[in-house]
């Protein structure tokens, strides 16, 4: 006999119908209310789970939190090549498209949620902190040639290209016929371009390649 499947639970729906609103709409425009309502639930029955919208964004950038702090392991040691780094922002920007609504509107949270400041100022510096890392291991595989302070530099550059493309990338779409989707592919190169000038020998040649697909 089959094993039947677990009925979700009112918190993982809360969670998962806020997630479907924020990302469609942005956090700002969307209440407690429009939740509950779009779930055909009552207001108490939300709250009784959470007391604010507060606490939805928070639970929610937990969860993104959880899904990213794997990819910020430590990669000391180890020579690495360009591959590395783009599948390294390809996976990046794959969780942050699934959460899309904590860039959209990254500001406006964090100003008025000072947890959720704490919480994310501390996964930009683990971020960089990889970069970094990811950085050393190419110059030990000879792929990239750069000063420390160069890529330090690289290290904070790409965190703010990474952080603020998807709200770049959505209103740079605005207009067109086409409807928005998410591109991890061209969100990773445009992080990944800014390592052009620091790249040698066959990694050039690689960002080169994907120039041509991408551009």
């Amino acid at each position: 006999m089959a094993e039947r499947k677990r009925p979700r639970r009112t918190r993982e729906r809360i969670l998962e119908t806020g997630l479907e609103l924020f990302n469609r709409e942005g956090a700002p425009r969307v209440t407690t209310a429009d939740i509950a309502d779009e779930m055909g639930i009552s207001p108490g029955n939300l709250y009784y789970h959470f007391g604010n919208k507060d606490e939805i964004v928070f639970e929610l950038y937990a969860q993104h939190e959880s899904g990213v702090l794997p990819l910020f392991a430590d990669r000391r040691h180890r020579p690495l090549e360009v591959d590395d780094l783009w599948l390294w922002l390809h996976l990046l920007f794959e969780w942050m498209w699934k959460y899309r609504f904590l860039y959209r509107d990254l500001d406006q949270l964090t100003s008025q949620n000072d947890k959720l400041g704490a919480r994310f100022g501390a996964l930009f510096r683990k971020g960089a902190a990889t970069v970094i890392q990811l950085c050393e291991g190419m110059a030990a595989a000879g792929a990239l040639h750069a000063s420390r302070q160069e890529i330090g530099a690289l290290a904070q550059n790409a965190m703010l290209v990474a952080a603020y493309w998807p709200s770049y990338d959505r209103v740079r779409q605005n207009g067109l016929r086409a409807p928005h989707e998410g591109d991890a592919g061209r969100a990773a190169y445009q992080v990944i371009a800014l390592f052009g000038p620091y790249l040698i020998g066959d990694a050039r040649a690689y960002l080169d390649r994907l120039a041509a697909d991408y551009l």
